[in-house]
């Protein structure tokens, strides 16, 4: 079976083009994400997210350690953005997502960034366009987009975020994004500010998800196995309970649906900040992980992955090595 983005479509009515325009205003006086900073990034001006008009690519590849249904065989496209509108104390991308001063010289142009995702699809194949940290240049993306399609883009877009989304911003991305591969990191808006400076998260990832799969429903994969379209929600397994990932888990099977697929992640490990925090200072234990997977079964999920409790060393990246990140995937 093939699948045409329905980007395409969009992008022949000039609907993506209004949509691009709409979004780029928003910019004057930010409000792309729950910060709402109201900083003129247009002029350049930074908020929270320290980043102003161009977007800032720290890395693209082929990403051969996402979930099966992206990865597949040739890779996911995966494009790494850098800063962030969090500031995860145990963050695995600091290098990329906490370091400005160094990201503002990988500020790429549109078209630059369009053909990034071009070669991606062409050069080296790849099932789709997977979009890191996009939450901050979500107008900046669909610009380059809207220069991609006439230049041949045809393959989905992966929508790969926090979960600190702005609901009127995913809402214009109804169409346009594919697949939703968002986080449900915290059920307590306590631990998200503690860890994250995310004082609203809960309830910012919570609508942002219900709408995601709203818009595109349970995944739906071609006749390989590669995903065209759904949302996949990770649940990142923080030490001592602190994501509150049972409580996730009981949201999204009773407010979303029990079929959702899942992205279960024992491959915490203690980075950046998180020695000088005692409560995720340390590893998840073997009893952490299978009360998730017990909570799944009660709910009856069965839908998705859980990585085995072993992955925790396989998917750290560094963004200062030479080519792909994630050396053990590259091989």
């Amino acid at each position: 079976m093939t699948f045409e983005p329905s980007y395409i479509r969009l992008y022949k009515s000039g609907e993506l083009e209004r949509r691009v325009k709409a979004l780029e205003a928003r910019l004057e006086k930010c409000d792309i994400c729950p910060r709402k900073c109201g900083v003129n990034r247009l002029k350049n001006e930074t908020g929270f997210c320290h980043s102003g008009y161009l977007p800032v690519v720290s890395s693209y590849c082929a990403h051969h350690g996402e979930e099966p249904v992206l990865s597949g065989t040739r890779g996911s496209g995966t494009i790494f953005f850098g800063n962030c509108n969090m500031a995860c104390v145990y963050c695995q991308n600091r290098q990329i997502s906490q370091d400005s001063e160094h990201q503002k010289g990988n500020e790429v142009d549109f078209r630059t960034l369009a053909r990034m995702m071009l070669y991606l699809q062409d050069s080296l194949g790849c099932h789709n366009i997977n979009l890191v940290t996009p939450s901050h240049f979500v107008p900046q993306i669909l610009r380059a987009v809207l220069i991609a399609v006439p230049m041949g883009l045809h393959i989905p877009l992966v929508y790969n975020t926090s979960g600190y989304d702005s609901l009127e911003t995913i809402q214009t991305l109804d169409g346009i994004v594919g697949i939703y591969l968002p986080d449900l990191r915290y059920s307590s808006d306590e631990f998200a500010v503690e860890y994250s400076r995310a004082s609203d998260y809960v309830s910012n990832a919570r609508a942002a998800i219900k709408e995601m799969f709203r818009q595109v429903g349970e995944l739906v994969t071609d006749s390989e196995e590669i995903a065209q379209k759904g949302v996949i929600v990770r649940i990142l397994i923080l030490p001592n309970e602190i994501g509150g990932c049972e409580e996730s888990l009981e949201y999204l099977a009773k407010q979303v649906s029990p079929k959702i697929f899942l992205s279960i992640m024992s491959q915490y490990s203690p980075q950046n900040r998180a020695m000088d925090y005692p409560l995720i200072s340390r590893t998840i234990s073997l009893v952490e992980y299978a009360r998730v997977a017990d909570k799944m079964q009660a709910l009856g999920m069965e839908n998705g992955w859980c990585q085995g409790i072993e992955s925790i060393r396989h998917y750290l990246p560094d963004f200062e090595r030479e080519g792909h990140p994630f050396e053990r995937q590259a091989r």
